[in-house]
Protein backbone atom coordinates (compact mmCIF):
# COMPACT_ATOMS: atom_id res chain seq x y z
CA UNK A 1 0.00 0.00 0.00
CA UNK A 2 2.81 2.57 0.12
CA UNK A 3 4.76 4.33 3.23
CA UNK A 4 2.51 4.71 6.08
CA UNK A 5 1.38 8.23 7.28
CA UNK A 6 3.76 9.44 9.55
CA UNK A 7 3.68 12.76 11.78
CA UNK A 8 -0.09 12.83 12.61
CA UNK A 9 -2.25 13.39 15.63
CA UNK A 10 -4.03 11.06 16.98
CA UNK A 11 -4.13 7.27 16.63
CA UNK A 12 -1.42 7.30 13.13
CA UNK A 13 1.33 8.75 14.65
CA UNK A 14 2.85 11.27 17.48
CA UNK A 15 2.64 15.08 17.15
CA UNK A 16 5.57 16.55 15.13
CA UNK A 17 8.16 18.03 17.21
CA UNK A 18 7.16 21.91 15.61
CA UNK A 19 4.05 21.35 16.86
CA UNK A 20 4.92 21.18 20.38
CA UNK A 21 7.33 24.10 20.16
CA UNK A 22 4.71 26.31 18.17
CA UNK A 23 2.54 25.16 21.54
CA UNK A 24 4.77 26.75 23.81
CA UNK A 25 4.64 29.44 22.05
CA UNK A 26 1.58 30.14 21.69
CA UNK A 27 1.15 29.23 25.47
CA UNK A 28 3.56 32.38 26.20
CA UNK A 29 1.72 34.37 23.91
CA UNK A 30 -1.32 34.11 25.49
CA UNK A 31 -0.03 34.76 28.69
CA UNK A 32 1.78 37.91 27.54
CA UNK A 33 -1.29 39.42 25.78
CA UNK A 34 -3.14 39.14 29.08
CA UNK A 35 -0.63 41.47 30.50
CA UNK A 36 -0.90 43.68 27.24
CA UNK A 37 -4.77 43.74 27.22
CA UNK A 38 -4.62 46.32 30.13
CA UNK A 39 -1.44 48.36 29.59
CA UNK A 40 -2.39 48.90 25.94
CA UNK A 41 -5.84 50.00 27.07
CA UNK A 42 -4.81 52.62 29.78
CA UNK A 43 -2.27 53.77 26.69
CA UNK A 44 -5.29 54.53 24.55
CA UNK A 45 -7.27 56.18 27.07
CA UNK A 46 -4.22 58.67 28.31
CA UNK A 47 -4.93 62.01 27.26
CA UNK A 48 -1.47 63.15 26.74
CA UNK A 49 0.51 60.39 26.93
CA UNK A 50 4.37 61.19 26.01
CA UNK A 51 5.03 57.45 25.73
CA UNK A 52 5.07 55.49 21.89
CA UNK A 53 2.91 52.37 21.58
CA UNK A 54 7.09 50.69 21.29
CA UNK A 55 7.21 52.17 24.90
CA UNK A 56 3.67 50.50 26.32
CA UNK A 57 5.03 47.17 24.54
CA UNK A 58 8.29 47.49 26.92
CA UNK A 59 6.38 47.75 29.49
CA UNK A 60 4.63 45.14 28.96
CA UNK A 61 7.27 42.72 28.33
CA UNK A 62 8.74 43.97 31.48
CA UNK A 63 5.73 43.15 33.89
CA UNK A 64 5.95 39.81 32.07
CA UNK A 65 8.90 38.75 32.95
CA UNK A 66 8.20 40.11 36.52
CA UNK A 67 5.26 37.83 36.96
CA UNK A 68 7.98 34.93 35.92
CA UNK A 69 9.76 36.16 39.40
CA UNK A 70 12.32 37.76 36.92
CA UNK A 71 14.29 40.72 39.19
CA UNK A 72 14.10 44.09 37.38
CA UNK A 73 16.09 47.90 37.41
CA UNK A 74 13.92 50.71 37.80
CA UNK A 75 15.45 53.69 35.37
CA UNK A 76 19.19 54.56 35.10
CA UNK A 77 20.56 53.56 38.63
CA UNK A 78 18.57 50.21 38.47
CA UNK A 79 16.84 50.43 41.35
CA UNK A 80 16.05 46.93 42.26
CA UNK A 81 12.62 45.41 42.28
CA UNK A 82 11.77 42.00 42.85
CA UNK A 83 8.39 42.02 43.94
CA UNK A 84 6.16 38.75 42.16
CA UNK A 85 2.87 39.83 41.46
CA UNK A 86 1.08 36.44 41.76
CA UNK A 87 -1.54 36.88 40.24
CA UNK A 88 0.25 36.56 36.81
CA UNK A 89 2.49 33.84 38.21
CA UNK A 90 -0.30 31.58 39.00
CA UNK A 91 -2.20 32.37 35.45
CA UNK A 92 1.27 30.84 33.78
CA UNK A 93 1.92 28.68 35.72
CA UNK A 94 -1.99 26.83 34.96
CA UNK A 95 -1.52 27.40 30.85
CA UNK A 96 1.71 25.83 31.39
CA UNK A 97 0.34 23.08 33.80
CA UNK A 98 -2.30 22.58 31.47
CA UNK A 99 0.10 22.60 28.48
CA UNK A 100 2.11 19.38 30.38
CA UNK A 101 -0.87 17.57 31.10
CA UNK A 102 -1.87 17.44 27.75
CA UNK A 103 1.35 16.10 26.91
CA UNK A 104 1.28 13.29 29.35
CA UNK A 105 -2.07 12.21 27.78
CA UNK A 106 -0.94 11.45 24.70
CA UNK A 107 -0.56 7.56 23.46
CA UNK A 108 2.85 7.82 22.00
CA UNK A 109 5.06 11.03 24.13
CA UNK A 110 8.70 10.68 24.67
CA UNK A 111 10.68 13.23 26.28
CA UNK A 112 10.99 15.61 23.22
CA UNK A 113 7.79 16.91 23.70
CA UNK A 114 7.65 18.48 26.69
CA UNK A 115 11.21 19.71 25.85
CA UNK A 116 10.03 21.30 22.54
CA UNK A 117 7.44 23.02 24.42
CA UNK A 118 9.93 24.62 27.09
CA UNK A 119 11.88 26.01 24.02
CA UNK A 120 9.11 27.58 22.41
CA UNK A 121 7.77 29.11 25.73
CA UNK A 122 11.20 30.26 26.05
CA UNK A 123 11.87 31.27 22.78
CA UNK A 124 9.39 34.11 23.05
CA UNK A 125 10.79 34.93 26.65
CA UNK A 126 14.13 35.68 24.42
CA UNK A 127 12.34 38.47 22.10
CA UNK A 128 10.66 39.74 25.46
CA UNK A 129 13.98 40.10 26.95
CA UNK A 130 15.83 41.70 24.00
CA UNK A 131 13.09 44.61 23.85
CA UNK A 132 13.27 45.85 27.65
CA UNK A 133 17.03 45.08 28.61
CA UNK A 134 18.40 48.51 27.36
CA UNK A 135 15.14 51.05 27.00
CA UNK A 136 12.30 51.56 28.98
CA UNK A 137 11.37 51.96 32.81
CA UNK A 138 11.67 48.92 33.68
CA UNK A 139 14.89 47.09 32.98
CA UNK A 140 15.55 43.25 32.68
CA UNK A 141 18.34 41.78 33.64
CA UNK A 142 19.00 38.96 31.16
CA UNK A 143 20.89 36.14 32.85
CA UNK A 144 18.62 36.29 36.04
CA UNK A 145 15.21 36.98 33.93
CA UNK A 146 15.94 33.87 31.42
CA UNK A 147 17.13 31.40 34.67
CA UNK A 148 13.53 33.04 36.15
CA UNK A 149 11.46 32.12 33.37
CA UNK A 150 13.36 28.68 32.51
CA UNK A 151 12.54 27.75 36.22
CA UNK A 152 9.20 27.77 35.95
CA UNK A 153 8.59 26.57 32.95
CA UNK A 154 10.24 23.54 33.57
CA UNK A 155 8.72 23.01 36.73
CA UNK A 156 5.19 23.83 35.61
CA UNK A 157 5.39 21.53 32.07
CA UNK A 158 6.96 19.03 34.21
CA UNK A 159 4.20 18.45 36.89
CA UNK A 160 1.54 18.64 34.31
CA UNK A 161 3.61 15.78 32.22
CA UNK A 162 4.05 13.44 34.82
CA UNK A 163 -0.06 14.18 36.44
CA UNK A 164 -1.22 13.52 32.55
CA UNK A 165 1.46 10.32 32.21
CA UNK A 166 0.00 7.10 33.12
CA UNK A 167 3.62 5.94 35.46
CA UNK A 168 2.92 3.06 37.86
CA UNK A 169 4.81 5.30 40.71
CA UNK A 170 3.08 3.30 43.47
CA UNK A 171 4.37 -0.07 42.10
CA UNK A 172 8.04 1.67 42.26
CA UNK A 173 8.45 2.79 46.12
CA UNK A 174 6.73 0.36 48.79
CA UNK A 175 7.85 1.06 52.55
CA UNK A 176 6.86 -1.21 54.88
CA UNK A 177 2.83 -0.92 56.00
CA UNK A 178 4.41 -0.05 59.84
CA UNK A 179 5.82 3.19 58.47
CA UNK A 180 3.47 3.68 55.47
CA UNK A 181 0.17 2.69 54.96
CA UNK A 182 -1.33 1.11 51.51
CA UNK A 183 -2.49 3.84 49.31
CA UNK A 184 -1.73 6.36 51.47
CA UNK A 185 0.00 8.75 49.23
CA UNK A 186 -3.21 10.94 47.08
CA UNK A 187 -4.76 10.77 51.03
CA UNK A 188 -1.85 12.81 52.14
CA UNK A 189 -1.58 15.05 49.07
CA UNK A 190 -5.05 15.78 49.23
CA UNK A 191 -4.61 16.34 53.08
CA UNK A 192 -1.74 19.01 52.30
CA UNK A 193 -3.63 20.56 49.35
CA UNK A 194 -6.41 21.45 51.58
CA UNK A 195 -4.69 22.37 54.48
CA UNK A 196 -3.28 24.78 51.75
CA UNK A 197 -6.77 25.82 50.57
CA UNK A 198 -7.57 26.23 54.50
CA UNK A 199 -4.57 28.29 55.03
CA UNK A 200 -5.48 30.64 52.10
CA UNK A 201 -9.15 31.02 52.68
CA UNK A 202 -7.65 32.19 56.64
CA UNK A 203 -5.29 34.96 54.60
CA UNK A 204 -8.35 35.79 52.52
CA UNK A 205 -10.73 36.57 56.09
CA UNK A 206 -7.75 38.42 57.37
CA UNK A 207 -8.01 40.36 54.26
CA UNK A 208 -11.09 41.26 54.35
CA UNK A 209 -11.20 42.28 57.72
CA UNK A 210 -8.69 44.41 57.21
CA UNK A 211 -10.22 46.15 54.01
CA UNK A 212 -13.57 46.26 56.75
CA UNK A 213 -11.74 48.36 58.83
CA UNK A 214 -9.09 50.21 56.68
CA UNK A 215 -11.12 51.21 53.54
CA UNK A 216 -11.40 55.07 54.36
CA UNK A 217 -7.68 55.09 54.30
CA UNK A 218 -7.46 52.90 51.00
CA UNK A 219 -10.01 55.55 49.77
CA UNK A 220 -8.02 58.02 50.24
CA UNK A 221 -4.76 56.52 49.53
CA UNK A 222 -6.61 56.21 45.92
CA UNK A 223 -7.72 59.73 45.67
CA UNK A 224 -4.42 61.15 46.48
CA UNK A 225 -2.70 58.82 43.72
CA UNK A 226 -5.35 58.59 40.98
CA UNK A 227 -6.27 60.99 38.08
CA UNK A 228 -9.31 60.49 36.25
CA UNK A 229 -9.89 57.20 34.44
CA UNK A 230 -6.34 55.88 33.42
CA UNK A 231 -5.44 56.99 37.24
CA UNK A 232 -7.34 54.91 39.15
CA UNK A 233 -7.66 51.93 36.00
CA UNK A 234 -3.91 51.39 36.71
CA UNK A 235 -3.99 51.50 40.68
CA UNK A 236 -7.08 49.08 40.61
CA UNK A 237 -4.94 46.95 37.60
CA UNK A 238 -1.48 47.13 40.19
CA UNK A 239 -4.04 46.11 43.03
CA UNK A 240 -5.57 43.24 41.25
CA UNK A 241 -1.62 41.74 40.38
CA UNK A 242 -0.80 41.82 44.31
CA UNK A 243 -4.02 40.61 45.55
CA UNK A 244 -2.73 37.20 46.18
CA UNK A 245 0.44 38.50 48.26
CA UNK A 246 -1.73 40.02 50.03
CA UNK A 247 -3.62 36.93 50.85
CA UNK A 248 -0.60 35.57 51.25
CA UNK A 249 0.48 38.29 53.83
CA UNK A 250 -2.79 38.20 55.57
CA UNK A 251 -1.79 34.18 56.06
CA UNK A 252 1.66 35.08 57.56
CA UNK A 253 -0.39 37.48 59.89
CA UNK A 254 -2.50 34.65 61.11
CA UNK A 255 0.36 32.03 61.50
CA UNK A 256 1.93 34.49 64.16
CA UNK A 257 5.78 35.96 62.79
CA UNK A 258 3.55 38.04 60.51
CA UNK A 259 4.98 40.23 57.95
CA UNK A 260 7.98 43.27 57.19
CA UNK A 261 7.36 46.15 55.43
CA UNK A 262 10.67 47.45 55.23
CA UNK A 263 13.86 46.65 57.20
CA UNK A 264 12.96 47.22 61.06
CA UNK A 265 9.62 46.89 61.19
CA UNK A 266 6.93 43.98 62.18
CA UNK A 267 3.58 43.29 61.43
CA UNK A 268 2.26 40.51 63.96
CA UNK A 269 -1.26 39.86 65.93
CA UNK A 270 1.17 41.09 68.82
CA UNK A 271 1.91 44.20 67.77
CA UNK A 272 2.83 46.41 64.41
CA UNK A 273 5.46 48.47 64.10
CA UNK A 274 6.35 50.79 60.95
CA UNK A 275 8.42 53.33 59.64
CA UNK A 276 7.12 55.38 56.52
CA UNK A 277 5.45 53.35 53.49
CA UNK A 278 5.25 54.24 50.41
CA UNK A 279 1.45 55.73 49.29
CA UNK A 280 -0.46 52.95 47.99
CA UNK A 281 -4.05 51.54 48.73
CA UNK A 282 -3.00 48.10 50.28
CA UNK A 283 -0.41 49.54 52.28
CA UNK A 284 -3.33 51.71 53.95
CA UNK A 285 -4.86 48.84 55.42
CA UNK A 286 -2.26 47.45 57.50
CA UNK A 287 -3.18 48.00 61.34
CA UNK A 288 -2.26 51.56 62.86
CA UNK A 289 1.10 51.18 65.04
CA UNK A 290 -0.55 52.95 68.09
CA UNK A 291 -3.72 50.80 68.20
CA UNK A 292 -3.59 48.25 70.58
CA UNK A 293 -3.31 44.66 70.01
CA UNK A 294 -7.08 43.87 69.75
CA UNK A 295 -9.37 40.98 70.08
CA UNK A 296 -9.87 40.32 66.49
CA UNK A 297 -6.65 40.70 65.95
CA UNK A 298 -5.76 37.75 68.32
CA UNK A 299 -8.64 36.11 66.99
CA UNK A 300 -6.90 35.59 63.81
CA UNK A 301 -4.34 33.36 65.27
CA UNK A 302 -7.25 30.72 65.18
CA UNK A 303 -7.61 30.16 61.58
CA UNK A 304 -4.67 28.46 61.03
CA UNK A 305 -5.86 25.38 63.82
CA UNK A 306 -9.02 25.69 61.94
CA UNK A 307 -6.93 24.63 58.78
CA UNK A 308 -5.37 22.23 59.98
CA UNK A 309 -8.65 20.36 61.08
CA UNK A 310 -9.04 19.64 57.73
CA UNK A 311 -6.35 16.96 56.79
CA UNK A 312 -6.82 15.40 60.39
CA UNK A 313 -10.47 14.57 59.29
CA UNK A 314 -9.20 13.65 55.76
CA UNK A 315 -6.65 11.10 57.12
CA UNK A 316 -8.56 10.00 60.09
CA UNK A 317 -11.90 9.11 57.84
CA UNK A 318 -9.21 7.41 55.23
CA UNK A 319 -7.78 5.69 58.28
CA UNK A 320 -11.34 4.80 59.57
CA UNK A 321 -12.54 3.08 55.87
CA UNK A 322 -9.47 1.01 55.66
CA UNK A 323 -9.96 -0.44 58.90
CA UNK A 324 -13.80 -1.31 57.76
CA UNK A 325 -12.37 -2.65 54.41
CA UNK A 326 -9.93 -4.57 56.13
CA UNK A 327 -13.02 -6.08 58.59
CA UNK A 328 -15.07 -6.79 55.60
CA UNK A 329 -12.56 -8.25 53.75
CA UNK A 330 -11.46 -10.76 56.60
CA UNK A 331 -15.33 -11.06 57.36
CA UNK A 332 -16.02 -12.19 53.79
CA UNK A 333 -13.52 -15.34 53.72
CA UNK A 334 -15.04 -16.20 57.30
CA UNK A 335 -18.83 -16.58 56.51
CA UNK A 336 -20.23 -13.29 58.17
CA UNK A 337 -20.48 -9.53 57.13
CA UNK A 338 -19.49 -6.37 58.86
CA UNK A 339 -23.18 -6.03 60.63
CA UNK A 340 -23.05 -10.21 61.47
CA UNK A 341 -19.89 -8.97 62.87
CA UNK A 342 -21.60 -6.14 64.81
CA UNK A 343 -24.75 -8.24 65.86
CA UNK A 344 -22.94 -12.03 66.78
CA UNK A 345 -24.56 -14.02 63.95
CA UNK A 346 -22.71 -15.50 61.02
CA UNK A 347 -24.07 -16.93 57.99
CA UNK A 348 -23.46 -20.37 59.26
CA UNK A 349 -26.57 -19.67 61.98
CA UNK A 350 -28.35 -17.89 60.10
CA UNK A 351 -29.08 -16.43 56.36
CA UNK A 352 -30.11 -17.94 53.21
CA UNK A 353 -28.20 -21.70 53.65
CA UNK A 354 -29.57 -21.98 57.37
CA UNK A 355 -33.35 -22.13 56.09
CA UNK A 356 -32.27 -24.69 53.18
CA UNK A 357 -31.02 -26.97 56.05
CA UNK A 358 -33.44 -25.95 59.06
CA UNK A 359 -30.18 -25.17 61.66
CA UNK A 360 -31.61 -21.33 61.75
CA UNK A 361 -32.06 -20.46 65.48
CA UNK A 362 -34.83 -18.39 66.60
CA UNK A 363 -33.95 -14.50 66.79
CA UNK A 364 -33.67 -13.36 70.37
CA UNK A 365 -32.02 -10.94 72.36
CA UNK A 366 -31.86 -7.23 71.25
CA UNK A 367 -34.16 -5.75 69.82
CA UNK A 368 -32.98 -5.25 66.15
CA UNK A 369 -32.30 -9.07 66.33
CA UNK A 370 -35.49 -9.76 66.78
CA UNK A 371 -38.30 -9.33 64.03
CA UNK A 372 -41.77 -7.95 64.26
CA UNK A 373 -43.49 -11.59 64.78
CA UNK A 374 -40.68 -13.28 66.00
CA UNK A 375 -39.96 -15.04 62.98
CA UNK A 376 -36.95 -15.07 61.36
CA UNK A 377 -37.96 -13.87 57.88
CA UNK A 378 -39.71 -11.09 59.45
CA UNK A 379 -38.62 -7.74 61.23
CA UNK A 380 -37.84 -4.13 60.61
CA UNK A 381 -34.98 -2.15 58.45
CA UNK A 382 -32.00 -3.54 60.84
CA UNK A 383 -33.74 -7.33 60.30
CA UNK A 384 -34.02 -6.95 56.23
CA UNK A 385 -29.87 -5.07 56.56
CA UNK A 386 -28.73 -8.29 58.56
CA UNK A 387 -30.16 -10.52 56.64
CA UNK A 388 -29.34 -8.80 53.10
CA UNK A 389 -25.55 -8.81 54.66
CA UNK A 390 -25.75 -12.38 55.35
CA UNK A 391 -26.83 -13.11 51.69
CA UNK A 392 -24.23 -11.00 50.57
CA UNK A 393 -21.36 -12.84 52.39
CA UNK A 394 -22.73 -16.20 51.49
CA UNK A 395 -22.41 -15.46 47.78
CA UNK A 396 -19.17 -14.44 48.25
CA UNK A 397 -19.17 -18.12 49.75
CA UNK A 398 -20.02 -19.38 47.31
CA UNK A 399 -19.14 -17.61 44.13
CA UNK A 400 -15.08 -16.95 45.11
CA UNK A 401 -14.67 -14.63 41.50
CA UNK A 402 -16.99 -12.19 43.02
CA UNK A 403 -14.34 -10.87 45.53
CA UNK A 404 -11.16 -12.21 44.49
CA UNK A 405 -8.36 -12.85 47.22
CA UNK A 406 -6.09 -10.04 45.52
CA UNK A 407 -8.73 -7.23 45.82
CA UNK A 408 -10.20 -5.49 49.13
CA UNK A 409 -8.27 -8.53 51.21
CA UNK A 410 -5.63 -6.17 50.75
CA UNK A 411 -7.13 -3.27 52.56
CA UNK A 412 -5.77 -3.44 55.88
CA UNK A 413 -6.19 -0.97 58.99
CA UNK A 414 -3.32 1.79 59.29
CA UNK A 415 -0.89 0.37 61.60
CA UNK A 416 -0.85 3.59 64.32
CA UNK A 417 2.74 4.60 63.80
CA UNK A 418 1.69 4.46 59.85
CA UNK A 419 -1.20 7.41 60.75
CA UNK A 420 1.15 9.22 62.27
CA UNK A 421 3.77 9.24 59.90
CA UNK A 422 0.85 9.77 57.06
CA UNK A 423 0.15 12.90 59.59
CA UNK A 424 3.75 14.30 59.96
CA UNK A 425 4.44 13.76 55.93
CA UNK A 426 1.50 16.44 55.74
CA UNK A 427 2.54 18.98 58.20
CA UNK A 428 5.95 18.74 56.05
CA UNK A 429 4.29 19.08 53.09
CA UNK A 430 2.20 22.52 54.13
CA UNK A 431 5.46 23.61 55.66
CA UNK A 432 7.56 23.29 52.33
CA UNK A 433 4.32 24.64 50.59
CA UNK A 434 4.00 27.53 52.93
CA UNK A 435 7.73 28.44 52.84
CA UNK A 436 7.67 28.27 48.77
CA UNK A 437 4.60 30.35 49.25
CA UNK A 438 6.08 33.46 51.35
CA UNK A 439 9.27 33.47 49.77
CA UNK A 440 7.35 33.90 46.23
CA UNK A 441 4.61 37.08 48.14
CA UNK A 442 7.88 39.11 49.03
CA UNK A 443 10.24 41.09 47.57
CA UNK A 444 12.03 44.23 47.52
CA UNK A 445 10.34 47.30 45.85
CA UNK A 446 13.67 49.42 46.15
CA UNK A 447 16.82 50.06 47.78
CA UNK A 448 17.56 50.80 51.65
CA UNK A 449 14.52 50.16 53.62
CA UNK A 450 12.11 49.11 50.83
CA UNK A 451 14.53 46.03 50.42
CA UNK A 452 13.01 43.68 52.20
CA UNK A 453 8.90 42.91 52.11
CA UNK A 454 6.69 40.35 52.91
CA UNK A 455 6.84 37.31 55.24
CA UNK A 456 10.02 35.29 56.29
CA UNK A 457 9.75 32.04 54.30
CA UNK A 458 11.29 30.03 57.33
CA UNK A 459 9.57 30.99 60.30
CA UNK A 460 5.82 30.92 58.22
CA UNK A 461 6.83 27.16 56.62
CA UNK A 462 8.16 26.37 60.28
CA UNK A 463 5.15 27.51 62.01
CA UNK A 464 2.51 25.94 59.52
CA UNK A 465 4.23 22.51 59.86
CA UNK A 466 3.98 23.21 63.35
CA UNK A 467 0.36 23.89 63.87
CA UNK A 468 -0.51 21.07 61.05
CA UNK A 469 1.73 18.12 63.25
CA UNK A 470 0.04 19.64 66.28
CA UNK A 471 -3.76 18.98 65.21
CA UNK A 472 -2.83 16.36 62.73
CA UNK A 473 -1.56 13.81 64.69
CA UNK A 474 -3.99 13.47 67.68
CA UNK A 475 -6.61 13.82 64.93
CA UNK A 476 -5.37 11.00 63.60
CA UNK A 477 -4.78 9.21 66.58
CA UNK A 478 -7.97 9.71 68.64
CA UNK A 479 -10.94 7.82 66.64
CA UNK A 480 -8.69 4.77 67.44
CA UNK A 481 -9.68 5.25 71.00
CA UNK A 482 -13.72 5.75 69.98
CA UNK A 483 -14.04 1.45 70.52
CA UNK A 484 -12.02 1.39 73.98
CA UNK A 485 -14.11 4.70 74.79
CA UNK A 486 -17.84 2.40 74.44
CA UNK A 487 -15.88 -0.84 75.66
CA UNK A 488 -15.30 1.29 79.46
CA UNK A 489 -18.76 3.39 79.08
CA UNK A 490 -20.43 -0.23 78.83
CA UNK A 491 -18.50 -0.94 82.00
CA UNK A 492 -19.27 1.67 83.81
CA UNK A 493 -22.69 1.48 83.21
CA UNK A 494 -22.67 -2.00 84.26
CA UNK A 495 -21.19 -1.31 87.35
CA UNK A 496 -23.36 1.55 88.09
CA UNK A 497 -26.70 -0.56 87.11
CA UNK A 498 -25.68 -3.32 89.58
Amino acid sequence: MGRPILELPGELGARSVLTDLLSGARAALLTLAVVAAPVYGLWVLAPYSDDTAAGAGRLTCALWLLGHGAPLGRGETAIPLTMTPLLLTVFTAVQLHRAGTRLGRRERCDWRSPSALCAGYLLTAVAALSQCTAQGPLRARPLPDLAAVAGLTIASVLTGYLRGATVPWAGRFRLPRLLWPEGAGPVVARAAVASGYGLLAGGALVLLSALAFGLGAAGRSAVGLGGGVVGYGALLFSCALLLPNAVLWGAAYALGPGFVVGTDTAVTPAGTTLGAVPDFPLFALLPDPTAPAGTWRLAALALPLLAAAVPAVLLARASEAARVSGDLAGQRGQGGGWWARRSGRSVATEGPAAELDGSAEEPSGRWWRRGAAGGPSEGGRWARLLRRSATTDQAAVDEPDAYPADGPAEVTAWHPCAAVVAALAVAVLVGAGVASAGWLAGGALAGGRMARLGPSAWRVGAVAAGWTAVVVVPGVLLPRLRPAWWATRRVVHRVVSW
